[in-house]
């Protein structure tokens, strides 16, 4: 189903769902039980969540006998992206560049934010290689 723009934030906007996407970006696939445990949340909670986010298309699941593993769906992440891109105040366009107008208005405090969020997303990413990495 192709989701609004406006759907799509209505679906972003719930924390805990961005948190069952990080969940998944961070530790690959994951049952349902896994992730409402992770997320600190009821098992009933977790799954309409999942429910919710695989209409959007940001999961995806494959059944595997008993156990249903959930995992991000990149290809949405990627649309997304792109979609939250162009309505990015900064102007980056998801280049993670300024404007160059723009640039001189931009706090100290903003851009140390910004890079914090680099900084930690970059672990992540690092982090999973170290996991996807054969022995």
């Amino acid at each position: 189903m192709e989701w609004e723009i406006s759907e799509m934030f209505k679906v972003l906007a719930v924390e805990t769902r961005v948190r069952m996407l990080e969940l998944l970006k961070t530790q690959g696939p994951l049952g349902a039980k896994e992730i409402a445990r992770l997320a600190g949340i009821t098992p009933a909670a977790a799954s309409q969540h999942l429910k919710i986010l695989k209409q959007a298309g940001l999961v995806r699941c494959e059944r595997q006998g008993y156990w249903i593993p959930y995992a991000v769906n990149p290809e949405a992440l990627e649309k997304y992206r792109r979609i939250l891109s162009e309505v990015c105040t900064c102007g980056c366009q998801g280049s993670g560049q300024w404007r160059e107008q723009e640039r001189s208005a931009i706090s100290l405090k903003t851009l140390e934010q910004y890079e914090q969020d680099l900084q930690n997303e970059l672990e992540n990413v690092r982090q999973r290689i170290k996991e996807l990495k054969p022995e």
